[in-house]
């Protein structure tokens, strides 16, 4: 495929594997999944859930923005928790980063995430 574009920001984690930070094809991007890596030090950001949903959050807004585009042009969301418990906190901080109409979104726990997170979110924005 020709028309895949990876996008890349310095404001953002850099991947820890063999992976874009996102992909563009057509009028979609499709970002990889972020855990609460501080872009500058590439380690989880100390603090309880809220703190790291905003890194999270705010790793994505890097990202989303080096595609030229906004989280409130999220279509789809995936979010990943290690403790399915914290899911009314992270409910509260998206309300923080995203408006009306919400993305649609899924929620998971699971057993383990990259270096030890609390938490990981992908998603699907539109150009």
């Amino acid at each position: 495929m020709n028309n895949l574009e990876n996008i890349h920001t310095d404001a953002a984690p850099a991947a820890i594997g063999p992976y874009s930070q996102a992909v563009r094809v057509g009028s979609l991007i499709f970002c990889s999944g972020q855990i609460p890596l501080v872009p500058d030090t590439m380690e989880i950001i100390k603090g309880d859930i809220a703190v790291q949903a905003r890194q999270v959050f705010d790793n994505l807004k890097a990202v989303a923005e080096a595609g030229e585009t906004s989280l409130d042009r999220a279509v789809k969301i995936t979010i990943f928790l290690t403790d399915l418990g914290e899911f009314t906190t992270v409910n509260e901080i998206m309300t923080d980063y995203f408006n009306e109409p919400y993305p649609a979104r899924a929620t998971f726990e699971v057993a383990a995430l990259p270096k030890g997170a609390s938490i990981e979110i992908d998603a699907v924005l539109a150009v």
